[in-house]
């Protein structure tokens, strides 16, 4: 099994959002398979809800990425805009830095790394340029690849939320930034 059992009990019992996964479906083309579960949502999805909304009083809809590339999901963010215009927010969850297997205090204050605070700060300034193209090409341009993400499915979300705002190139919002554990922790939001 994936993962510390503890993950596996935790309880965020947050209505579904059926209505939703239609309309989703609705939006993608058709070269995108949909498949539906009721596995539950993953960590993914109930740590940042679990802080935004303790109650678990709002519908939710966990969306499983069908790629990593950050191209094609820029793509399937900007199908899911419309959505935006309804009242439905999308978040892309994960970590500006994830090298878990590069760790070697595990505090939550620990210090971080040089390779994480050399990714977060090209991802800050990067974010802060509306340089989306350098931001899909991290794995060439970023310090500290493959340190900072030496799997990049903790990353690759934040080109869904990118593809479904306004206008990806306009300088988001980065309202959160700094490390645990050694990680970066950077959040954006975008209109």
């Amino acid at each position: 099994m994936p993962g510390p059992w503890h993950y596996y009990q935790v309880q965020y019992p947050a209505p579904g959002a059926p209505d939703l996964a239609d309309k989703v479906a609705a939006l993608m083309p058709d070269t995108e398979t949909v498949a539906r579960t009721d596995r539950g949502l993953d960590h993914g999805a109930y740590v940042p809800l679990t802080v935004m909304y303790p109650d678990a009083d709002i519908p939710v809809l966990q969306m499983s990425l069908p790629t990593l590339e950050p191209d094609r999901l820029l793509e399937i963010g900007r199908r899911l805009a419309p959505l935006r215009d309804e009242g439905v927010l999308i978040v892309g969850s994960g970590f500006t830095t994830h090298g878990l297997p590069f760790l070697r205090d595990w505090s939550p204050g620990a210090a971080a790394p040089g390779w994480s605070r050399e990714f977060d700060a090209w991802a800050a300034e990067t974010l802060a340029r509306g340089a989306v193209d350098e931001l899909a090409d991290f794995r060439d341009r970023a310090p500290g690849m493959p340190y900072a993400h030496p799997t990049i499915e903790h990353f690759a979300p934040m080109f869904l939320t990118l593809g479904a705002s306004g206008d990806p190139s306009r300088a988001p919002e980065q309202p959160i930034d700094g490390f645990w554990m050694g990680l970066a922790k950077r959040s954006f939001q975008v209109a």
